[in-house]
């Protein structure tokens, strides 16, 4: 068994077997701690006044009945923010800005989407606060608004941004837009590409933004003393990057808020920046008393990020035996109020999973009166990949080629150059789409009103800094310490590291997830980093402690240090010392760690480097009821390059759990609004999002080409699956219905509507 250390890979005990995750039993029996689950003596209960109007100047906000409210104990608005500069940073995969943070946190000069946060209360109790709420008065100025990307585009649209000025354009705008940013990359000549194209397929998609749906809503618990020190706990991807908002925000000395990241209830970026956290610790500082919040769904349907809704028009060209000789791509992506959506990752990732000659890709970030767009797993790319692999289906069809074959000839491949800018290492597509031929799936038969649809998708993973340190306690544990929050079972899979780095069995290792004053500074997890650059860093900090070890072998033993050698969990004398010293396991030098030297452990600061692209293949079989346009999947595999899998149970469910997330995303989430600019379906009962019982069990290819940049050739895996099911699901509807469905989702109204103009389904 895994456990026991003696079925892994290329000597490896651990790394590539499926342990039992540590964090398992807390889980299930419930004792894990998520973000509303801690409480403070004392502590109030803090609620968010949210604007009723989509586009509302804000003229003035009159407080002074909520805070003659017995219970009432703090109220906040826009003037206990100090207004921020425009200064971008990174957060994930996209770029904010804090000008604009500070604006979404509480709304400044306008409220600029329904659910904007005007005020906030701090009371006793809930009730109390609620009512406290009912007592602010806030004047508005009513303003027209905007919802659609392309309405919004358009020289009359109602602007959201005075100074907002087209961002990529020469010579700079003289007057102020909704379009925050253009961007294009390119590579070879688009207009001699489409000259040598056979074929050329040309079509315009679009998409509705989707949120991530984390089971847990938002929640945040804050202690800020009289002296400034502060505490906060919350539900969060990054807790360093959100003590760095935080602090910015409300001016605080950062070595004076500690955050601490409870366990989280899904994020897939989501979670990657703040709403609740810098309102509970302003609200706790005015109170002196700790201030806990919750988001309802309502509020995170409301309030938080989706992804972006999107705009899509893609052209590609082909000679007739099905070689991709152009590819344009024009992406119009919603940003919501605030600058910022993950358009440029979707330009990247439109074209890379192609050797193509000839690319020309154009983005523009556009915002709208909508929440603030948040990132969710590979954003951007499953809009411009939709768009892409639909369009690839279509010129399989055209030239009667078969879509993986089609695939296979046209494959980036180690030496390809990207369009946007890279030449390609080692990469796994071709292997994926191998796969996926090999599959008894691909070679079942169907039947009427049954269709099969595949689709590649890419992923370009980061690294960043991170940091990971190993304690060998007293009885020869070993503690390891993590900064990268656990959303998908990273705590195991590092602890496989760790296991086999140092030679010891897998239950003697302690993992936990340290808070902002425990380790060096972490950059979130997103981006599919955490294993790659948490792996990495382990390696460090357990090359330092056998390195200690060897030389404190070497003076007990009194050796020269070429004389001994660390090997599976032992210090060992070399040549003939060999015969006279035995052997010391870490849990010996733990015994005597006092007489040798004190206390032993290892620390990996790292910044990292080197993440591999994911590629993967989706395959998906469905059926469609003509008499309602509902969809129902029979069958899913996917096929992944996960390069090294450290831990294939996990690695397997990010694959499945992307596949679901595409599957809600293609067939019936949307954010629905009204003429009135309001969200109609702020909740799961009209947002619909997959069950259980809507899926069929998807089957995981694991793929594993090497990243030749991480010791154990990793690449991040959580992005990518995501990617392909959109374009797969709209390839299989083609294949059913005989229908090119572009806009997404392919819900049972917007199909039932499409068969019966073209005399399908019964009238």
């Amino acid at each position: 068994m895994a456990e026991n250390g003696t079925n892994g890979t290329n000597g490896q005990a651990y790394v590539g077997t499926r342990t039992i995750r540590p964090d398992g039993v807390d889980k299930v029996t419930g004792r894990a701690r998520f973000g509303a689950d801690f409480n403070l003596p004392g502590q109030l209960i803090g609620k968010v006044l949210r604007s009723p109007h989509p586009h509302a100047r804000i003229i003035s906000i009159d407080t002074s009945k909520a805070e003659a409210l017995p219970g009432v104990k703090a109220v906040i608005t826009r003037d206990d923010f100090p207004d921020q500069p425009s200064e971008f940073i990174p957060a994930g995969e996209m770029m904010m800005n804090y000008k604009d943070v500070v604006r979404n946190v509480m709304a400044r000069e306008k409220a600029l989407y329904e659910g904007h946060a005007v005020a906030a209360v701090a009371a006793t109790s809930a009730l109390i606060a609620r009512r406290a709420l009912k007592l602010i008065d806030v004047k508005y100025q009513v303003l027209p608004h905007v919802i659609d990307v392309v309405e919004a585009m358009k020289p009359g649209a109602p602007l959201l941004h005075d100074d907002l000025f087209t961002a990529g354009v020469e010579p700079k705008p003289d007057k102020p837009s909704n379009i925050a940013k253009r961007i294009e990359i390119s590579l070879g000549d688009i207009e001699a590409g489409f000259k040598q194209a056979d074929v050329i397929v040309e079509r315009e998609f679009k998409t509705a933004p989707v949120h991530q749906g984390y089971i847990e809503p938002h929640a945040a618990l804050a202690s800020v003393s009289e002296d400034g020190s502060a505490e906060l706990w919350c539900c969060t991807q990054g807790h360093f990057i959100v003590r760095a908002h935080c602090a910015r925000l409300l001016g605080m000395d950062i070595a004076k808020l500690r955050v601490t990241a409870s366990e989280i209830g899904g994020g897939f970026g989501g979670k990657t920046v703040v709403y609740l956290e810098p309102l509970a610790l302003a609200l706790s500082k005015k109170a002196k008393r700790p201030v806990k919040m919750a988001m309802s769904r309502e509020e995170v349907f409301k309030a938080s990020g989706p992804t972006s809704g999107a705009t899509v028009k893609v052209k590609m060209g082909a000679t007739k035996d099905g070689k991709f000789v152009a590819g344009f791509a024009e992406l119009k992506y919603q940003a919501g109020a605030f600058q910022g959506s993950p358009v440029q990752p979707g330009v990247f990732c439109a074209y890379a999973p192609y050797d193509m000659q000839n690319v020309k890709v154009i983005g523009y970030d556009v915002v709208s009166n909508r929440p603030k767009v948040a990132a969710y797993r590979a954003p951007g790319a499953p809009i411009s990949e939709f768009a892409v692999e639909s369009v690839v289906d279509e010129i399989a069809k055209q030239l009667k080629l078969d879509p993986i074959e089609l695939r296979m000839m046209n494959a980036a491949r180690e030496g390809t150059k990207a369009a946007y800018g890279p030449k390609f290492g080692p990469l796994g597509l071709e292997e994926t789409l191998n796969s996926i031929k090999k599959t008894e799936h691909w070679n079942t038969p169907l039947r009427k009103w049954q269709g099969r649809g595949v689709a590649s998708g890419f992923w370009f993973n980061i690294g960043g800094e991170t940091c990971a340190s190993l304690t060998i306690n007293e009885d020869g544990t070993v503690s390891l310490m993590a900064g990268t929050p656990d959303i998908g079972g990273l705590r195991a899979a590092l602890t496989n590291v760790v296991a086999d780095e140092l030679g010891i069995p897998y239950d003697k290792v302690r993992p936990i997830i340290g808070d902002t004053g425990s380790l060096g500074f972490t950059f979130l997890t997103g981006g599919s980093r955490s294993a790659f650059s948490g792996s990495m860093a382990i390696v460090e900090a357990a090359k330092q402690i056998k390195t200690e070890l060897c030389a404190r072998a070497a003076k007990l033993w009194e050796l020269k240090g070429d004389q001994v050698e660390f090997s599976k969990g032992y210090v060992k004398a070399i040549g003939a010392a060999s015969e006279k010293f035995k052997p010391m396991s870490i849990a010996d030098f733990a015994k005597i760690a006092g007489k040798t030297g004190g206390p032993i452990g290892g620390y990996g600061r790292i910044n990292a480097q080197g993440a591999g692209p994911s590629l993967g293949t989706h395959l998906v079989d469905l059926e469609v009821d003509p008499e309602t346009g509902r969809v129902t999947i029979l069958r899913y595999t996917v096929a992944q390059d996960a390069g090294k899998a450290l831990h294939p149970a996990y690695v397997e469910g990010q694959f499945q759990g992307g596949a679901v997330q595409g599957i809600g995303w293609a067939l019936n989430e949307e954010y629905i609004y009204g003429e009135d600019g309001k969200l109609q379906n702020a909740g799961f009962l009209d947002y619909r999002m997959p069950v259980a019982s809507d899926v069929p069990m998807i089957d995981a290819i694991l793929v594993e080409v090497a990243n030749p940049k991480h010791p154990y050739g990793v690449r991040g895996v959580g992005e990518t699956p995501i990617v392909p099911p959109l374009g797969a699901i709209a390839n299989a509807m083609e294949a059913a219905t005989g229908i090119r469905f572009t806009e997404l989702p392919m819900s049972p109204p917007r199909v039932l509507k499409a068969l019966k103009e073209r005399g399908l389904a019964p009238r």
